[in-house]
């Protein structure tokens, strides 16, 4: 087990939870990752130890009880997370019991590639998706040859109606306003036999939401928004075209919070012009004062 996993696996046995199930961060970088592509001075700080590879946003969850592992979105790192959930909980089998897709964009779905012939060649690993997104994947190549040859199994989600994986353990989709090109986009409630987590890697802006941003965070244990840019500026274009709440603005919104409740925000899914990547910048440092938490690869949430 690696150390980062073991220190927070005893930091979360403090809280007096029986660890039979945990999440697991396994990513925290927007869809194209970091180093992004064509960014030389992050590849060169990456390559001069300067700064460290982020992956693509993705969530595991455990339950050992139970003997199943999930996956919270399809990444281009698939193979890494995968190798890295393993290492985390060693089973017989190294393919999730399933995966729960929240969207049709680049870094959330094309993982299933992996499963694929030219790779794992996997059996009817279950992919849970909303309608429109198993449409998208049942109706474009190549994810079509996924059915086809039986190397996914779609399960249908339905928006506000959960999903009952065991007896302490069940997911729920809810709708988000997001970039709906291809599919329909969706967070999840992750409820546990203790706790419940809430992710949101991906929403248009808060005020878009017809829920409670507060609301959501009170009656949450965890909550992981999305966090790809810290503020306005950060992209050289109007920022419009690619909206998403600006991290400035969610502490804003949450700001009037009691501390324990701002405790339970993870920011997640950082642009690689997100300052929020960089553990020595003073945005950081600002999220961190004000009592908010920054996602990192590893976290271990006792559920």
């Amino acid at each position: 087990m690696k150390l980062p996993l073991l220190l927070s696996l005893l930091l979360t046995c403090t809280h007096g939870l029986a660890q039979n199930q945990q999440l697991v961060v396994l990513g925290v970088a927007q869809d194209a990752g970091y180093p992004q592509i064509g960014a030389t001075q992050e590849f060169a700080a990456v390559e001069l130890g300067q700064r460290a590879r982020q992956k693509v946003v993705s969530l595991g969850v455990v339950d050992e009880q139970a003997g199943q592992k999930f996956l919270f979105e399809a990444t281009p790192d698939l193979p890494a997370q995968l190798y890295a959930l393993n290492e985390f909980w060693p089973t017989p089998g190294t393919l999730p019991t399933g995966i729960f897709l929240t969207h049709g964009h680049i870094g959330h779905y094309t993982g299933l590639m992996y499963l694929g012939r030219e790779a794992s060649g996997a059996s009817a690993v279950p992919v849970y998706a909303m309608p429109r997104m198993a449409g998208f994947l049942a109706t474009n190549a190549p994810w079509s040859q996924l059915l086809t040859l039986k190397n996914i199994q779609l399960r249908a989600l339905t928006a506000g109606q959960p999903i009952t994986l065991n007896k302490q353990l069940k997911v729920t989709p809810f709708l988000v306003p997001h970039r709906d090109e291809f599919t329909e986009t969706v967070g999840f409630e992750i409820q546990g036999a203790h706790k419940k987590a809430v992710f949101i890697p991906d929403i248009d802006k808060w005020s878009k939401w017809p829920q409670s941003l507060p609301d959501v965070v009170q009656h949450a244990d965890y909550v992981l928004l999305d966090a790809t840019f810290y503020r306005n500026g950060e992209l050289p274009r109007d920022m419009a075209e690619v909206p998403h709440p600006f991290v400035e603005e969610t502490i804003k919104l949450l700001q009037n919070l009691p501390a324990a409740q701002r405790a339970k925000v993870y920011f997640i899914h950082f642009n690689h012009t997100n300052p929020l990547l960089n553990p020595a910048s003073s945005e950081r440092a600002e999220v961190l004062r004000q009592g908010f938490r920054v996602a990192e690869e590893d976290l271990v949430l006792g559920l």
